[in-house]
């Protein structure tokens, strides 16, 4: 069964520093899991837990408004830029029987290139959502950089058996 990843699209994290093409990561996000709900495998939301902006219940800590996030989907909260690091993650695909893991959020050099790397060594089958991903301009790198770059890397991960793939939610939603 496939499950798609929503990492840290929070409102926190969204105000002030501008995210690369947010409206269309969240547009595509929203198309993904439209197709995965059809085809009766799931959403789960991972949200950034801390004791300051990113409390539980306090505005940052929300899901984007914009994102179609429905009660019925699975939310699992974080504490560190690994999904998997002292989170329930794991043991909530493991009972759902998700095997394959269609991952997307924010940002891309932090939470979600180590959720990646978390997954495929838990032996997941991992697709990256190529266009589903973003992040902020760093001191040294414009965000569209930063995508294109982690995007690159990730195809060539050495992972004997299962290579992370790599590609745009359109092709990914024609294969499900």
């Amino acid at each position: 069964m496939t499950g798609l990843l929503v990492i840290d699209m929070q409102v926190g994290l969204f105000e002030g520093a501008k995210r690369f093409d947010a409206d269309g990561v969240v547009r595509r996000i929203n198309d993904l899991a439209r197709a995965v709900r059809a085809k009766g495998s799931g959403v789960i939301l991972i949200q950034h837990e801390d004791e300051g902006d990113f409390a539980r219940g306090a505005p940052g800590w929300r899901i984007l408004p914009a994102l179609d996030a429905r009660p019925e989907d699975v939310y699992v909260g974080k504490t560190a830029c690994d999904s998997f690091y002292r989170s329930e993650l794991d043991e909530v695909l493991r009972k759902r029987k998700i095997e394959r893991l269609f991952i997307t959020g924010c940002a891309t050099d932090f939470c979600v290139d180590t959720t990646i790397r978390s997954a495929a060594s838990k032996d997941y089958e991992v697709a990256v959502v190529a266009d589903g991903h973003t992040t902020a301009d760093r001191p040294h790198l414009p965000a569209e950089k930063i995508i294109e770059h982690h995007n690159w890397m990730w195809a060539r991960l050495i992972l004997p058996g299962r290579p992370v793939t790599v590609a745009k939610a359109k092709e990914l939603i024609r294969g499900i």
